[in-house]
């Protein structure tokens, strides 16, 4: 990933946060990915770690219509995701999604429970949650025009939790330096 684009994407997501009014702390922890797939327009996120401790985690989520997180769960993090601002599509599948069985699940949506069918889009609007349980397959993606998506989760652990379908993915990028950085990422502060 060109740090061009990692700098518009922090460009782009401080943009939104502040005409939503979102204030962020001193010293948030970005986080910009591609996926290692090289194409950040079609798969990519942008993620501020808000609280990163041993009982829990908070992040904060930008995307743009037309990007999605791919297919991908989680053994041991239970999390909330929630919409913000805007409207977030989620697809969710309790076996592998390629398998291709189709059976409903039960998601927790806004405390209730209710069932959807695997593989299927769920839209949440602004202010909606739905609590994703450890080994629920799911991928999302903006149905607006941008999306600032909550998340509060157990324990985080980027490296050795997210188990994506593809098997190319890589959680963080590879950096082209093709200009000054806007902000340093999370994964260039633990590899330093």
């Amino acid at each position: 990933m060109k740090r061009s684009q990692i700098n518009n994407a922090f460009k782009e997501a401080s943009s939104c946060f502040v005409k939503g009014g979102w204030s962020l702390p001193p010293n948030p922890q970005w986080d910009v990915t591609d996926f290692g797939l090289g194409n950040f327009n079609e798969k990519g996120l942008v993620l501020i770690n808000l609280a990163a401790e041993n009982e829990y985690c908070e992040k904060l989520m930008y995307a743009k219509r037309g990007q999605t997180t791919p297919h991908h769960y989680h053994k041991k993090k239970k999390e909330d995701i929630v919409c913000r601002t805007g409207e977030l599509a989620i697809r969710f599948w309790k076996n592998h999604p390629g398998e291709q069985i189709s059976s409903n699940i039960e998601i927790k949506r806004n405390g209730v429970f209710q069932l959807v069918q695997e593989g299927v889009e769920v839209v949440f609007a602004a202010g909606e949650r739905v609590t994703i349980e450890p080994g629920v397959w799911h991928l999302f993606y903006p149905v607006s025009a941008e999306c600032i998506i909550g998340e509060v989760s157990t324990a985080n652990d980027d490296v050795n939790d997210n188990f994506f379908w593809d098997e190319a993915i890589g959680r963080y990028p590879e950096i082209e330096e093709n200009e000054k950085p806007e902000v340093r990422l999370v994964s260039e502060k633990t590899q330093a």
